[in-house]
């Protein structure tokens, strides 16, 4: 099964000059936890909302914050991202997928083609659903056939 069968297409993408206040207002509002550093039309980077919540104070927002605190929004994307993350391509499969999760320490692959654009996004969560609905089709195919 190739991973375009599953990947979420629907990605979200900043720049590398972009505020980390950009990138939190984002993450406030939304329901995923990556984002993508686009340079050029090209995947540079990503970052997920565990890297965001490292760089900021846990003051942000309370009665004790400081303008110090507030200074860590105004950094760029460039200081948190990871650069280069491990990607795959639309004509990978899934077991490339689970390759990639068992071998490094990541939540999510971009997916990417030949010209290194993104193209998707694909999570060890999309996997477990993608494996449900298998198993879920080969035991109606059983039972239909018992």
């Amino acid at each position: 099964m190739k991973i375009e069968q599953f990947m979420t297409k629907f990605v979200v993408t900043v720049d590398i000059d972009d505020s980390l206040k950009v990138v939190k207002d984002i993450f406030d509002n939304v329901s995923f936890h990556h984002l993508f550093v686009v340079e050029s039309g090209k995947l540079f980077g990503v970052i997920s909302d565990r890297d965001l919540l490292k760089a900021l104070s846990p003051y942000i927002g309370t009665i004790n914050e400081t303008t110090r605190d507030l200074s860590i929004l105004n950094k760029k994307v460039s200081l948190i991202l990871t650069r280069n993350p491990v990607t795959l391509t639309t004509k990978s499969g899934i077991y490339d997928a689970i390759d990639v999760f068992n071998n490094y320490n990541i939540s999510c692959i971009p997916i990417v083609d030949e010209e290194r654009k993104l193209v998707g996004i694909i999570s060890w969560r999309d996997i477990l659903k993608t494996i449900a609905v298998m198993r879920t089709s080969y035991v109606n195919n059983v039972n239909a056939q018992a």
